[in-house]
C-alpha cells in the first residue's frame, strides 16, 4: 500500500519541490503551508508520516507536533535549521522520530523517510499477517485490531507493539528487542516507556488489565502474547 506523507513548510517553493519529489518516489503527497491547515489535513487524511518544518509563522512546528501527539503516534520528521543539542532533545521529548537539517538534499530526505517507515510499518515477507486468539484478531496488513467482533482504536505505537508480539505469538520477546522494533535502533526510550505502552495496550485488550491473560509479563525478560492455539489458565504474574 502506498504510504501517505504530509509535508508542512511555509516555503511554498520548497513545498512544491517536496510534493513533486514524493510523488515521483511513489508516495501519496499532502502539503500544507501553515500549522492550522496541517492539523486539519492530519485529522482528515491520517497520513502515515509527517515531514514538519519547525520555524513557521503563527503555529510553529513545536506546537503542531504536540497537537499531533495528543491524537496519534504517527512518525514525524522535523525539517530545521536549528541543530543544537537542546533543540534536538526538545524534539525527541515531544516524540519526533528524526531530524533533517536545512539545507538538505531530497535524496537524504527520501532515505530518512524510508528508514522511519521501515521501522514503523508492518513488515512483509514470510511473517504472519493475521493473528487470532480468544476473540482478539490482529490484521497486520490492514492495520486493524478487533476484540470480540468490535474494532479497537489503537495508536500507532500501541499497534506496533501488539503487531511485534503477534508475529511471535507464544514466544517470550525481550524488552530490548521490542523497544528496537517499536521505536528503532537509535531511540533513547527505555523500559519505562515500554511498560507504559504495555499498560495502555492492556486497557484495551484485556478483560481485567490487572490480571492479564493475553499480554503476559515474562519476569526479568520481556513479554509474551497468548499463542493462537492455546489459552493459558494460569498466566505469569504481572510484576512490572
Amino acid at each position: 500500500m502506498t504510504a501517505k506523507i504530509l509535508a508542512v513548510d511555509d516555503d511554498k517553493t520548497l513545498l512544491r519541490f517536496l510534493r513533486e519529489y514524493l510523488e515521483s518516489e511513489g508516495f501519496e503527497a499532502l502539503t500544507a503551508d501553515r500549522g492550522a491547515s496541517a492539523l486539519r489535513l492530519f485529522y482528515e487524511q491520517r497520513p502515515d508520516l509527517v515531514v514538519l518544518d519547525v520555524m513557521m509563522p503563527g503555529m510553529d512546528g513545536w506546537e503542531v507536533c504536540a497537537r499531533i501527539r495528543e491524537l496519534a503516534d504517527t512518525p514525524i520528521i522535523f525539517l530545521t535549521a536549528k541543530t543544537t543539542e537542546a533543540d534536538k532533545l526538545r524534539g525527541f521529548r515531544l516524540g519526533v522520530d528524526d531530524y533533517v537539517t536545512k539545507p538538505f538534499s531530497l535524496a537524504e530526505l527520501g532515505a530518512r523517510l524510508r528508514a522511519v517507515l521501515a521501522r514503523t510499518q508492518p513488515r512483509g515477507g514470510e511473517q504472519p499477517s493475521l493473528y487470532r486468539a480468544g476473540g482478539l484478531a490482529v490484521d497486520m496488513r490492514r492495520r486493524e485490531v478487533h476484540l470480540d467482533g468490535q474494532e479497537l482504536e489503537l495508536t500507532n505505537t500501541e499497534f506496533r507493539l501488539l503487531a511485534a508480539l503477534a508475529r511471535r505469538a507464544g514466544e517470550a520477546v525481550a524488552q530490548e528487542e521490542l523497544g528496537r522494533e517499536v521505536w528503532g535502533e537509535s531511540s533513547r526510550r527505555g523500559g519505562s516507556a515500554l511498560r507504559r505502552y504495555v499498560w495502555l495496550l492492556r486497557q484495551k485488550i484485556e478483560a481485567d488489565p490487572n490480571r492479564p491473560t493475553r499480554l503476559l509479563t515474562v519476569r526479568g525478560f520481556g513479554y509474551r502474547l497468548e499463542s493462537p492455539t492455546s489459552h493459558p489458565q494460569s498466566p505469569i504474574p504481572d510484576l512490572q
